[in-house]
């Protein structure tokens, strides 16, 4: 393939602009869309257009569609037939599309502005890097690498290139968010000493790699493996079960880690220091291939401005039996979650249903709870959140959809929410977990951020950044 620079050369290049990664990103409009009118049509690639996909052709679908990439053609299909019915003015004959991201980047760069990765986590990093060095903005699913190593090359490269990016963490452009760290900063639970944070995933497994088995038609594996090591296929891999893989994913946590723990990193300004040490409480199931089926995680963050040490847990996965307290809309049980104990004796005192998802935080004065993607964030007792004076809307709404903003931004030359700059950190703090993980339980993590790496427990530190396969490195 055609790249016009080594990965030595690269690195060259954005080392001394990588540092920590925590600090805002100053941004300058690009060259690309210098003299765009922000009511002109942009270029848009999508690369993935299944699941998270859909939600990016909806977006891409408003400007100017040009071409689709995705390693399976049933996948295709379904994106051709989804732009006939909701969006018939995009003509799928009309489109370029393409198995292999690294061709259409080779093929027609300057055909395209912007670019959508909704693909497998081990696949961001490429993606993303390749369309930054051609000077094309990008939103990236969460979260946004598979590594730290590659989260932090990501948003040098951001700044170096000075494009316009978004992690998909779409919760972020709402405004439960923004509600949530309006009421913290008004001091209405006084200072918060722990959070606790769950998720509606059970990614992870037992055992080793399962046998081979035939490549379905219309599946190109090898650009499926992409950067990773080459296996061969088995149905647990593609198309949905890849998180659950250590080689391809970042389990639950990486699955919603970048949604539920949106709310603490934000409300309460985890940016400002990374923490001291991370730790797996507790983790059933999992092997060297596979996440455990489920975890209690707790990272521990030291004192950032005003604001005390805090502890934040995070909870994922279910038992293997009925939840007798919980049904679905039929009324058979659900599977008993792996919630936060605090969270059942929230409910029980209070009578307040804390759903499938969302945080609990704890503060010296009070108690407010939000839901997945820190919506409809409320004090407990109910009685408590009513005597609070509302506070004022200080923060700045997003106006549309999380992608729609970032298209939005890419034409008016401004940073969305979730640029990389924020959702670098974010996704540091859930890979993080997920090298507690890997130690396994009763392994403190401490973590040192300059140098990048675990001191105490150091063959985790293989996990921190890895190895691309021959053909698919910078």
């Amino acid at each position: 393939m055609r790249h016009h620079f080594s990965r030595r050369q690269f690195l060259r290049g954005t080392a001394a602009a990588a540092g920590l990664g925590l600090a805002s990103q100053a941004f300058s409009p690009p060259n690309i869309l210098g003299q765009r009118s922000p009511n002109s049509k942009l270029n848009v690639a999508v690369i993935g257009c299944a699941n998270q996909g859909l939600p990016a052709l909806n977006a891409a679908a408003s400007e100017n569609l040009v071409a689709l990439v995705d390693v399976d053609e049933n996948h295709l299909a379904t994106a051709n037939n989804w732009l006939k019915e909701y969006a018939p003015d995009v003509i799928p004959s009309k489109l370029k599309v393409f198995h292999d991201y690294r061709k259409m980047f080779d093929d027609i760069p300057k055909e395209i502005d912007v670019v959508f990765a909704a693909v497998p986590d081990h696949h961001h990093f490429l993606t993303a890097m390749i369309a930054m060095s051609l000077g094309k903005h990008v939103y990236v699913e969460k979260p946004l690498a598979h590594t730290i190593d590659e989260v932090r090359r990501m948003m040098a490269a951001a700044k170096k290139y000075k494009v316009v990016t978004q992690l998909g963490n779409q919760g972020h452009s709402g405004e439960g968010i923004r509600r949530l760290c309006e009421y913290i900063w008004a001091g209405a639970v006084g200072n918060v000493l722990e959070t606790y944070s769950w998720a509606r995933s059970g990614r992870g497994g037992v055992g080793g790699r399962l046998p081979a088995k035939p490549v379905p038609s219309g599946l190109h594996w090898d650009q499926w493996i992409g950067p990773a090591d080459f296996r061969d296929y088995h149905d647990e891999l593609h198309p949905l079960l890849w998180r659950s893989w250590w080689d391809f994913g970042t389990g639950s946590i990486g699955d919603w880690g970048c949604h539920n723990l949106d709310g603490p990193f934000m409300a309460l300004k985890l940016d400002q220091s990374a923490p001291t040490s991370v730790e797996a409480l507790v983790q059933e199931g999992g092997s060297d291939e596979r996440f455990p089926l489920r975890n209690v995680l707790r990272w521990n963050y030291p004192a950032r401005g005003s604001q005390p040490p805090v502890k934040c847990y995070w909870y994922d996965g279910y038992f293997d039996k009925p939840d007798p307290a919980r049904t679905d809309d039929e009324g058979n049980p659900l599977r008993l979650q792996n919630r936060p104990p605090i969270v059942l004796e929230l409910e029980k005192r209070y009578g307040r249903d804390l759903k499938a998802g969302g945080t609990v935080f704890v503060g010296d004065k009070g108690i407010i709870a939000c839901g997945d993607y820190a919506g409809s964030p409320r004090m407990m007792p109910e009685e408590a959140h009513r005597a609070f004076k509302t506070p004022a809307k200080t923060l700045p709404r997003v106006v549309g959809t999380h992608q729609l903003d970032f298209l939005r931004g890419c034409k008016e030359g401004y940073q969305p929410c979730s640029n990389f700059a924020y959702g670098g950190p974010l996704s540091e703090m859930v890979l993080l977990g997920c090298l507690a993980i890997r130690a396994g339980a009763g392994k403190k993590i401490e973590w040192d951020p300059v140098a990048m790496q675990c001191t105490n427990v150091p063959e985790v530190n293989a996990l921190v950044k890895r190895e691309h396969r021959a053909g698919w490195t910078i």
